[in-house]
């Protein structure tokens, strides 16, 4: 089995859970999933968990994202993009300058209504089963962050821009408030992710190559593309726990000043990754300076998967067999 993350290149077409489907078959394992939905029409990075990564999906979903998206002012559709039916049409009168202000106001924080063609649940439906359905039920507005709108080309009525912002975040619902702010409607034409967290565009990979790798030279030649579950933390401090320590490890428990050997002191809430003494990478800790102990925040051991691992690099367990 296979534990990391992989940086897949979702192509139109395809939803989220298409990619994680195709995964299963590609690499003849069970444990994936992905770090948060791309619409079908939608493309770029979608970090993919492997194994004992599945663990950080809910990590990476809190990660702020970065598109390039094109709005379409002037028409308004049931799905808030191209791909829905349209509900209004109106001539674009703004003028560049005031098409510019109007977006860029939406930076900062903003009360978002999810659209009705989302994964949402709702008294446990899920909010596109029930549009299909050609019901409609009031959402809450939730609180959303644009962090940054840059304004790349207008050219009326469409305008692309790259937007970071943070998770939750619908760009569809984005690109319809725009048109409504302007008085003339809007909706998303085109999305691209260009980024999640460390993830970018350039280094992502699509499903075909990843089966291409995989035919080609095997698992081993998949292990440059994927990253192993320490490399998610890189600035966190490194510390090895000795024999004497680890039956407190791996049962979770927090760990004394004298169970523990970090690089340096560290400070306290400072976060720490935790290896044996082989360089095994086991799990996330914080360290206490009021208790003088190391608390246990985040547990990637699992004792059944540790038998027969193949240990790469400083002693990381990518793969099993």
């Amino acid at each position: 089995m296979i534990h990391g993350v992989i940086n897949i290149y979702k192509e139109r077409g395809f939803t989220s859970h298409d990619v994680v489907g195709k995964l299963r078959g590609i690499l003849r394992q069970k444990k994936i999933g992905h770090t948060g939905t791309l619409d079908p029409d939608a493309e770029g990075v979608l970090p993919v968990c492997l194994g004992k990564a599945t663990k950080l999906c809910d990590l990476l979903t809190d990660k702020e994202k970065t598109y390039r998206a094109v709005l379409l002012l002037g028409k308004t559709t049931d799905t808030q993009d191209v791909s829905g039916t349209v509900l209004s049409e109106a001539p674009v009168t703004a003028e560049e300058e005031k098409v510019r202000e109007a977006i860029l106001s939406f930076v900062g924080d903003y009360d978002q209504i999810p659209p009705m063609y989302s994964a949402l649940k709702v008294n446990g439906q899920k909010l596109c089963d029930l549009a299909r359905a050609g019901k409609e039920v009031e959402r809450k507005p939730r609180r959303v962050t644009i962090r940054e709108i840059r304004i790349e080309k207008i050219d009326l009525p469409r305008v692309t821009m790259e937007v970071t912002c943070s998770k939750g975040t619908y760009i569809r619902t984005l690109c319809q408030d725009i048109g409504e702010n302007l008085g003339c409607g809007g909706c998303m034409e085109s999305l691209l992710r260009t980024r999640v967290e460390r993830f970018t565009l350039e280094d992502a990979i699509k499903l075909g190559e990843v089966e291409a790798i995989k035919a080609e030279k095997g698992l081993d030649g998949l292990m440059e593309k994927i990253l192993p579950i320490d490399g998610m933390f890189p600035d966190a401090l490194k510390a090895v726990v000795p024999e004497e320590g680890m039956k407190a490890l791996v049962n979770g428990n927090s760990l004394k000043e004298n169970q523990i050997r970090p690089e340096r002191a560290a400070a306290d809430n400072e976060r720490v990754r935790v290896y044996d003494e082989a360089g095994r990478f086991y799990a996330l800790y914080r360290y206490e300076a009021a208790e003088k102990q190391y608390r246990l925040e985040k547990m990637f051991y699992d004792r059944e998967e540790e038998q027969d691992g193949i240990h790469t690099g400083a002693g990381r367990t990518l793969y099993q067999r």
